[in-house]
């Protein structure tokens, strides 16, 4: 579903050059949650904006369901960014004049596709996440977890290729936070959803199926969950340690 390879992003301040991206390769498989965590500085955001289309990158390439975005033009890139991706962050990006069920179709407002199947499509979503109780509310009456979970559903209503998720558990408690990813979960179980997130938290991506672990650029390591959450959040943690002690 999405490959990168060789991924260089370099930024420029007066005339000093910063590498940030330095050969960075992986791939995500259809219907797969895999998180990239790493230290600040170490290049997450960066590579999420490269895959998602709103900063140009230096050198390697980028496939998204079998397109290569470096042949594409602007208009081309937005087309897939509107379309074929989906987003989630970590302030939810909601709209407080609209209910929980417009903001879900919003993606398919912009586009003027809001027909009987993007209704169908929000029916099924309000159900799969919890949230049907409240879709005729408003974010200001709802909590965060379920801002979150109404962010989640709405990055599907366009079926995208893939979701990607910045910190969406950043500024949730910790049951808000375990709802949220649960509700990933259930996408990719329930809809296949492939999902790519950043994430800080070891117990947010103890859930995925792979944890790339991003240092200085560069893939440190990768690691796959083989047992139950707990122990690989075990992993998680002890990797992410000697990452750490590895600094300097």
């Amino acid at each position: 579903m999405l490959y990168v390879k060789g991924l260089y992003k370099s930024y420029r301040t007066g005339s000093r050059e910063y590498q940030v991206l330095k050969g960075v390769s992986l791939h995500v498989a259809q219907g797969e949650f895999v998180a990239v965590m790493g230290p600040s500085g170490s290049g997450k955001s960066t590579l999420l904006n490269c895959i998602s289309c709103y900063i140009p990158y230096d050198q390697g390439s980028i496939t998204l369901g079998g397109t290569n975005l470096s042949q594409l033009s602007e208009n081309a890139l937005a087309k897939i960014r509107n379309e074929k991706l989906g987003f989630v962050f970590q302030d939810f990006m909601l709209l407080d004049g609209l209910t929980v069920r417009e903001n879900i179709l919003v993606p398919r407002i912009i586009q003027g596709k809001a027909d009987r199947k993007a209704e169908e499509r929000a029916d099924q979503l309000v159900k799969l996440f919890g949230i049907a109780r409240i879709q005729d509310k408003y974010p200001a009456e709802i909590s965060g977890g379920e801002r979150q979970r109404t962010a989640v559903a709405r990055s599907l209503i366009n079926e995208p290729y893939i979701i990607l998720a910045d910190e969406p558990t950043g500024n949730l408690d910790s049951k808000s936070s375990r709802t949220v990813i649960e509700s990933f979960e259930n996408a990719r179980n329930q809809m296949n959803a492939t999902i790519f997130m950043v994430t800080h938290d070891s117990f947010a991506a103890s859930f995925c199926d792979r944890v790339i672990l991003l240092k200085d650029g560069t893939v440190y390591r990768l690691l796959e969950k083989q047992d139950s959450r707990s122990s690989f959040q075990e992993q998680l943690l002890e990797a992410i340690k000697d990452m750490s002690d590895t600094e300097g």
